[in-house]
């Protein structure tokens, strides 16, 4: 069974290279954390509290989650487009720091893994924690600047106020008590700030197929 575990910051480009190599590989391709976004979305429609870790986990075990390479469905609901609003992206911190919910959320990425017998799998904490026996670690990063102007083509918005927040999101993600984010000892550490998709996939690609 084939497991890789890429993880890096907000605008390093796990999404897209991500999906391009599972598309390569012939494997399904899971984005972690769109789970957590997912999480997020249900609790401000339900009007939870996002501090009241008790609540936010007991909803996150009661929710009903179905994730494409194109779509995320959450208790029947499609959040595709809001998970990725201004006010789901400014609270997701406080879901993912939450412990219980990263205990759920794990558990559930294992099992979906195991269910289609492999997968590449993105994330924050997926080579650290979630598969540390993975075939292959990745760490994709890229420059500040880079990162942001990544953001703003895709979603808009000011690159200065972008790089500010995902600045913060950096901070919050790497000083967190449970799973921060890290680069691992034995990960493929890889900048794709001037690199092309291609490029990049066409790398991993060889170091999946050298180990497998």
């Amino acid at each position: 069974m084939i497991v890789v575990a890429i993880d890096g910051p907000a605008g390093a480009g796990k999404s897209t290279i991500a999906k391009a190599l599972a598309l390569k590989l012939g494997l399904r391709y899971l984005d972690t954390g769109a789970m957590y976004r997912a999480v997020t979305f249900a609790a401000i429609n339900a009007e939870i509290n996002l501090t009241d870790q008790d609540l936010v986990a007991d909803l996150t075990r009661k929710s009903e989650m179905v994730l494409t390479n194109d779509a995320v469905f959450i208790n029947g609901l499609d959040a595709t487009t809001a998970i990725r609003g201004v006010q789901v992206t400014s609270a997701v911190s406080a879901v993912a720091m939450n412990s219980q919910v990263r205990t759920e959320l794990r558990e559930r990425q294992r099992q979906w893994v195991t269910d289609h017998k492999g997968g590449v799998v993105e994330g924050r904490d997926i080579g650290s924690v979630v598969f540390p026996d993975a075939t292959l670690k990745v760490y994709l990063t890229a420059s500040p600047l880079v990162r942001a102007q990544r953001r703003v083509a895709q979603s808009g918005g000011n690159v200065d106020e972008i790089a500010q927040g995902i600045a913060a999101r950096d901070a919050q993600d790497s000083s967190r008590s449970d799973s921060p984010l890290v680069q691992t000892s034995d990960a493929a550490i890889i900048d794709t700030s001037d690199r092309s998709i291609e490029d990049v996939v066409s790398q991993l690609l060889k170091l999946v197929l050298a180990k497998s």
